[in-house]
């Protein structure tokens, strides 16, 4: 005796063309800032980088956030899973932005005077 069990199979396309739309319209975004590099965002220093630099920053790291809720299905998860998830990767973000930002620095400052300073 075989049991009969209907699968009720829902399409995905409207919502794909939604999550390709979002990311085109901030990739598009980036590259018009890119292409043009607006004066005011370029002169503009916010934590010793310009202000620019934080909007690629920002969207960039919000791209890769939504390709992970959209694709690979974080929306439908437990939220302790989706916060594990979500705050590891935000914290080593930080974390290596932190890092990158303060031996820039201090190779730029090097560079500039030519003077190497170990106070470290």
């Amino acid at each position: 005796m075989a049991h009969e069990t209907a699968h009720h199979h829902e399409s995905n396309t409207k919502r794909i063309w939604i999550v390709f739309a979002i990311l085109s319209v901030l990739t598009i975004v980036e590259v018009v800032f890119g292409i043009i590099k607006p004066g005011f965002l370029v002169h503009t220093d916010l934590f010793s980088m310009s202000l620019l630099n934080w909007i690629f920053i920002i969207l960039t790291l919000f791209k890769a956030y939504y390709i992970a809720w959209a694709f690979m299905h974080l929306e439908g998860e437990v939220k302790g899973l989706r916060r594990a998830i979500v705050w590891t990767g935000v914290f080593l973000i930080g974390y290596l932005l932190f890092i990158l930002l303060t031996e820039g620095d201090y190779i730029y400052e090097v560079f500039k005077t030519n003077h190497v300073a170990w106070d470290f």
